[in-house]
């Protein structure tokens, strides 16, 4: 679905430099801490920035090469951008009508409904969560094949975001090549929904993983000085020095859950994936 090869942005002493690939069929995850480079890599693949150098590729065709047609089966949904403040949705679904052909007036005017969006209130008078839900369903309302979130839920409680998360689900079960791809600071979010998740840190790629191999296999290890000296740190990715000794991160905790009985091994998700990989030594 989408390749990215050596993609390159320069921005002053700031240097994005990566490759991915969000496969059909796919939920793939980008998180990162702020300024990692996730929003950059998500408005260089939509070419709404150029990049410096590389290659984005959606279904075979160079992104700055993709027609009409073409930009008609990708939906977005960014947090920095949409329709003016002065519209209604009834105002919305006259444009949409115009810009998409296939555009499902019926879904969307349903959908709308269902998550209590007012079709007559301009989007000024809307709520944040309200907000959201709306850029979500514009994204999913025309047939698209790809489906690109900058943070999507940011902001939100828990039960707007569990609406949105619910929709992105239903629009994957209509279809089962559709593909997705989403950034979140929310890692309980993402380790619901993702096939497999993607961490920047400084412009760069420094880890790619199945989610299930993540909340499966790595975890936090905790051990004293002593204990680390001798470690066998074969597995160990990162290592941070605390009070008691050692954190250390590892992609294998059941190698060290046999080999080191007694050793304090925490479950690992990716709150710890970001904070280990981008903080320990």
């Amino acid at each position: 679905m989408v390749k990215v090869e050596n993609l390159v942005k320069n921005y002053g002493n700031f240097k994005l430099e990566l490759s991915m690939e969000i496969a059909d069929g796919r939920v793939t995850g980008i998180v990162g801490k702020n300024g990692a480079g996730k929003s950059t890599t998500i408005k260089s693949i939509l070419g709404l920035i150029k990049p410096d150098g590389g290659h984005v590729t959606i279904n075979g065709v160079e992104a700055e090469r993709l027609s009409s047609r073409d930009k008609e089966k990708i939906g977005v949904s960014l947090s920095d951008s949409g329709f003016s403040m002065l519209l209604s949705i009834r105002d919305i679904i006259c444009i949409l009508k115009k810009m998409y052909p296939a555009f499902d007036e019926a879904f969307f005017t349903n959908s709308c409904k269902a998550q209590g969006l007012p079709m007559n209130k301009q989007i000024k008078e809307y709520s944040t969560g309200m907000r959201a839900k709306l850029r979500a369903l514009i994204a999913m309302s025309h047939g698209a094949q790809l489906l690109v979130m900058d943070e999507p839920t940011a902001g939100l409680d828990v039960e707007a975001r569990n609406d949105i998360l619910d929709m992105i689900r239903n629009y994957l079960r209509e279809d089962d090549k559709r593909s997705v791809l989403i950034s979140s600071h929310i890692s309980s979010d993402l380790e619901g929904l993702c096939d497999d998740i993607y961490l920047i840190h400084d412009g760069k790629v420094v880890l790619h993983e199945d989610t299930d191999a993540i909340l499966d296999n790595y975890g936090v290890l905790k051990v004293s000085e002593e204990a680390y000296e001798q470690l066998d740190k074969s597995y160990i990715l990162r290592s941070r020095k605390d009070s008691f000794g050692y954190s250390c991160f590892t992609n294998e905790k059941h190698y060290y859950a046999e080999n080191n009985p007694g050793i304090v091994i925490e479950n690992s998700g990716i709150d710890d994936l970001i904070l280990m990989m981008t903080g320990g030594n």
